[in-house]
């Protein structure tokens, strides 16, 4: 007979191979993996995904409640915190009791005064460059995660890192269809315009962009907005 751990993993997977194959749109199949966190890890009220990048800062891109949103928000303005913490230092963080913890003591002061969290676990999920992604727990109740918490919090923050990194793929996917799109469209008003071929349009596009230093499919993209620019918007 399976254990309770055994259990909820094979439950993880299961909605990990929905994100996989598709039948769950990306945003929904997170969401669905941290509500179903939330029901399982003793002690959590609510859970959210943090990404921080060195960057463009600290986001939230799964949340199921305002409260992580609100945590995350706090860690943005002040650059400290235990997400941010077990992003970056790739470590789990453990805060029993935000009253008697200090060692975010910004990030502890807006956190009592504005929401009733007082119990937080952040799990990192992964390191790609300079960007990092944590799991995060949080509880109105100090002590409200034990041992048998954080075992599952691992397992789900494993978990949530694999259909993350199916999320990633599959945008990443999009991105170089849409990008051949504008770099065909591009050769061919190249083509028509000129009367060159295939090889001489691309070869034109590629020298185009090594002289302004810019991507191929931008120089594409610059190309297309200059022969149909977008309608003006007259008040």
């Amino acid at each position: 007979m399976p254990t309770y751990p055994q259990s909820i993993a094979a439950q993880l997977a299961a909605l990990v191979a929905e994100v996989h194959r598709g039948t769950a749109p990306e945003a929904a199949g997170l969401r669905d993996l941290i509500d179903s966190a939330c029901e399982h890890v003793a002690g959590a009220q609510y859970a959210g995904i943090t990404v921080a990048d060195r960057a463009a800062g600290i986001t939230t891109v799964a949340a199921s409640h305002r409260y992580p949103a609100l945590l995350d928000e706090i860690q943005q303005r002040y650059q400290e915190g235990p997400c941010v913490s077990a992003a970056w230092e790739h470590a789990t963080m453990h805060i029993r009791d935000l009253e008697t913890d200090h060692r975010w003591p910004r990030y502890r002061h807006d956190v009592l005064s504005q929401s009733p969290i007082r119990s937080v676990m952040a799990f990192e999920l992964f390191a790609d460059g300079p960007t990092m992604g944590a799991l995060n727990f949080y509880a109105e109740r100090s002590y409200a995660f034990d041992d048998e918490s954080v075992e599952l919090g691992l397992i789900f923050a494993t978990h949530v890192s694999l259909a993350w990194a199916v999320v990633r793929r599959q945008e990443q996917f999009r991105s170089a269809l849409a990008s051949r799109d504008l770099i065909g469209q591009a050769k061919g008003m190249i083509m028509e315009r000129y009367r060159v071929d295939a090889v001489r349009a691309f070869e034109l596009l590629k020298s185009l962009s090594q002289i302004s230093n810019s991507k191929v499919v931008d120089v594409a993209q610059a190309l297309i907005t200059a022969e149909f620019p977008p309608p003006a918007h007259h008040r």
